[in-house]
């Protein structure tokens, strides 16, 4: 079911969230329907929308979804960095539609994660899903992209 997205300000936004555990598997793969049925009806709005992170529902819990060809649960995801080579970019969210942040992020990175059935997976990405994905899991620490801007000129309008 579609869920409000916390906006921009909204305290719980700066919550850090809670490990999911194995026995609430029930709950989170019912929390992954409204993680896709959120970020789908996002993307038919404002035509975007690759991730979400549970606690942008209000929903204190180390989960990610990503949907794009393969919809992904990422569960208790933990990220590591292969190097230290960033890159700037022009980070948004679905917390303040319409905001574009410049931010550092690491070129690469490598999650490692529960899935649906409990097993331990892990994925490599580099360049925008490396962004991506660094972006949806520092919502699970309460950190915004407005929290990791270059500087205080760093804040772009989109029309």
């Amino acid at each position: 079911m579609e869920k409000k997205i916390l906006l921009l300000g909204d305290p719980q936004l700066y919550e850090v969230s809670e490990e999911a555990l194995e026995s609430e598997l029930t709950e989170i793969l019912k929390l992954k329907i409204d993680l896709r049925d959120t970020l789908v009806a996002f993307r038919q709005k404002y035509g975007v929308g690759r991730a979400i992170a549970a606690p942008q529902i209000g929903v204190r819990k180390r989960v990610l979804y990503r949907h794009l060809d393969t919809p992904v649960l990422f569960i208790n995801p933990v990220l590591e960095f292969p190097d230290d080579e960033l890159y700037e970019v022009l980070d948004d969210c679905m917390s303040f539609p319409g905001l574009l942040v410049k931010v550092m992020r690491h070129k690469r990175c490598v999650i490692h994660y529960r899935d649906e059935e409990w097993k331990e997976c892990q994925m490599e990405f580099s360049g925008d899903m490396s962004e991506l994905i660094q972006h949806e899991y520092d919502h699970l620490d309460g950190v915004l992209a407005t929290m990791r801007a270059i500087d205080d000129k760093s804040f772009i309008m989109k029309e």
